[in-house]
């Protein structure tokens, strides 16, 4: 069986993402956009970093799991970071294949495209947590974090796809 071996600058490179991803979700004001029925994470762009190394997968893992314990506590650190760990993993599995593809004359990098939508509509997990927990009305909350969702990966999928191209994040 054929085991990853991080070094240590792979678990310095876990830990960086990790800790700008619960920077970019607790503080204020972004803090205020992160949690709740109505959701705009700007740190969500950091999902695009699994497409390039799958280390990054455990990043955005911890770091989405350590801001919802921060925000919402517990039960979210299990279902938002499982959530994560579970949709950003199968998105990277179903969307790599088009990594090299652009669409509307190479603004957007194809598989990033796909992944957002594939991910907007995982706020199914968010919303049936909010409709138990704070009793939230699932179908528009599930809306409502989609859309939000949708719009910040949007825009993080241009600042990273820029970024790759100066950065190499495969390493």
């Amino acid at each position: 069986m054929n085991k990853t071996k991080w070094t240590v600058r792979d678990m310095a490179h876990i830990a960086l993402v990790a800790a700008i991803y619960v920077v970019l979700t607790v503080t204020p004001p972004l803090n205020a956009i992160s949690y709740g029925a109505y959701q705009f994470r700007l740190s969500e762009m950091l999902n695009f970093l699994a497409f390039y190394n799958r280390k990054y997968l455990i990043a955005v893992t911890i770091g989405c799991m350590i801001s919802n314990f921060i925000g919402f506590g517990v039960i979210d650190v299990f279902v938002g970071g499982g959530s994560t760990l579970l949709f950003v993993a199968l998105g990277v599995y179903f969307f790599k294949k088009y990594q090299t593809e652009y669409l509307f004359n190479g603004i957007i990098n194809k598989a990033f495209f796909y992944f957002s939508i594939f991910f907007s509509l995982s706020m199914f997990t968010i919303a049936l947590e909010l409709y138990f927990l704070a009793s939230t009305p699932f179908l528009a909350t599930w809306f409502t974090t989609a859309v939000g969702e949708f719009a910040s990966l949007i825009v993080g999928s241009l600042v990273i796809d820029r970024l790759a191209q100066r950065i190499d994040f495969t390493r």
